[in-house]
């Protein structure tokens, strides 16, 4: 049973019926650093995928249990916390052929619309600015579930994905291989795995 779903014995497509457990996550919530992810993964030299994250960011959602369309969300991510694992690899992500963090310290997110799927699943489409450009990214997300942890914490879960063009941002530098391809791939994958605390 999803978020904003309804059970199978309730009133159908068209009803008005929700669960009154869904109904009370209805609130502000806040993403907690230590137990989120926002990571990407790139084809490298059409063999292979680098996987990466970032390890400072922030994040806000507010959810509604009754109208999902009323829920949004907005993460703001510092661009010098890029992590894959390889310093020379990431101060080249860091530097003017890529993201140009000095100029273009941040990365945001912020949503325009969202939708239930039906059961666990909800979409959320949303402006993602990166290099100074905006524009229009959807994310696919998945319910986990919600708990109240041993320190007295309210918290919900989400797993998220999608897909982006990173040359529609402008970012486009590469390298020829010799045997064929391009060093980067365009496409790169986002993943989330995300952990929120609710306000008090």
């Amino acid at each position: 049973m999803g978020l904003f779903g309804r059970k199978d014995d309730d009133k159908g497509a068209t009803g008005s019926a929700v669960s009154p457990d869904l109904a009370a996550l209805t609130g502000d919530y806040t993403l907690d650093p230590a137990h989120t992810t926002i990571g990407f993964v790139a084809r490298h030299a059409m063999v292979t995928n680098v996987k990466g994250h970032f390890s400072e960011f922030s994040g806000e959602l507010h959810l509604d249990g009754t109208d999902p369309s009323r829920s949004t969300a907005s993460i703001d991510v510092v661009m010098n916390s890029i992590d894959t694992g390889n310093a020379d690899r990431d101060g080249h992500l860091r530097s003017a052929d890529f993201f140009r963090t000095d100029e273009f310290p941040d990365m945001t997110f912020r949503s325009t619309k969202a939708e239930a799927l039906g059961g666990d699943d909800y979409r959320i489409t949303g402006d993602l600015t990166i290099l100074g450009t905006t524009r229009p990214i959807t994310i696919d997300l998945e319910f986990n579930g919600a708990a109240k942890d041993p320190f007295g914490n309210e918290r919900v879960g989400f797993e998220g994905r999608a897909e982006i063009l990173r040359s529609e941002w402008n970012l486009t530098w590469n390298a020829a291989l010799e045997t064929g391809g391009v060093l980067v791939s365009d496409k790169i994958k986002l993943n989330f795995d995300i952990s929120a605390i609710r306000k008090a």
